[in-house]
């Protein structure tokens, strides 16, 4: 019986690495427009840009808060501790490791945040044809307010 419960605990605890070393995007998509898109992709829009700001985007739970990896992490942990010793040694042991547990998936996950956010550029852009776009980009390039741009792909190129 006590392999089985090893064999359960290593399993949850490869399933959690695995699933926080995972690339989720979260990201919202690369814009938005008042007018609908149309799905040819070579489809391109002309405009002038009249406002950029600049957007950062946040992928991780507000501030540093405990997010879904440390959870993860410790219930691992503390299966894990589990395992070890009897009594009150064993008590001690699931603690440790429900607390270890969490300030590794913690990390992991805050480690997987940081390669997915960034800073990025909202256009707004007024359409020769009437109306409005708004693309968001990751790279602003030499794009200022005034210039004429085509819009392809959700990508404001000078032109």
């Amino acid at each position: 019986m006590n392999s089985y419960k090893t064999i359960l605990a290593l399993g949850l605890a490869a399933s959690t690495l695995v699933t926080g070393c995972a690339n989720y995007d979260s990201r919202p998509s690369p814009s938005t427009s008042s007018y609908p898109a149309s799905s040819s992709s070579s489809y391109a829009s002309y405009g002038v840009i009249e406002e950029i700001d600049t957007v950062r985007e946040n992928n991780g739970i507000a501030g540093s808060g405990i997010g879904a990896g440390a959870v993860i992490g410790g219930v691992v942990g503390g299966v894990l501790g589990n395992q070890v010793g009897s009594g009150k040694g064993k008590t001690a042991a699931t603690v440790v490791g429900a607390a270890g547990g969490a300030i590794v998936g913690n990390e992991i996950q805050k480690r997987n945040n940081q390669n997915q956010g960034g800073d990025g550029y909202r256009l707004r852009v007024r359409l020769d044809r009437g109306g409005y776009v708004t693309v968001t980009q990751r790279e602003l390039g030499d794009l200022r307010v005034g210039d004429q741009v085509r819009i392809e792909n959700d990508t404001a190129y000078r032109y």
